[in-house]
């Protein structure tokens, strides 16, 4: 699965949400992605436009033009059946320092991140 992005918001600590860590996009075409984890859970809530889905683990691969999300066999439903999601960046708005401060602060313990930045 695949979605372009003009932007991805990042949280990385939430005072208003109880510290919940926060990445979001709206793609090209309307569709909203959101990761998100309160640093008291050991999952991670993924929505995929009005879709939630609790996962165990996930790995997040980012770098200055895209954000791969890769799930397990069993959490394939929330990507709608694939294995993963590619999130193409299509411009350099981003900050992406913040970004891979909220993908630490949401895989701590729960994933695996990779920083190709």
């Amino acid at each position: 699965m695949q979605l372009k992005t003009a932007l991805l918001f990042a949280t990385p600590c939430d005072d208003e949400e109880d510290d919940m860590a926060t990445l979001c996009c709206h793609s090209d075409k309307g569709q909203m992605f959101l990761l998100t984890r309160y640093p008291d859970e050991d999952t991670v809530d993924l929505t995929l436009d009005d879709e939630p889905s609790t996962l165990d683990g996930l790995t997040v691969t980012l770098s200055a033009e895209r954000l791969l999300i890769e799930v397990a066999p069993g959490d394939r439903d929330a990507l709608k059946g694939d294995a993963h999601l590619e999130i193409l960046l299509t411009s350099a708005g981003s900050d992406l320092d913040e970004v891979a401060l909220t993908l630490r602060n949401i895989l701590d313990g729960t994933g695996t991140f990779v920083s190709e930045l």
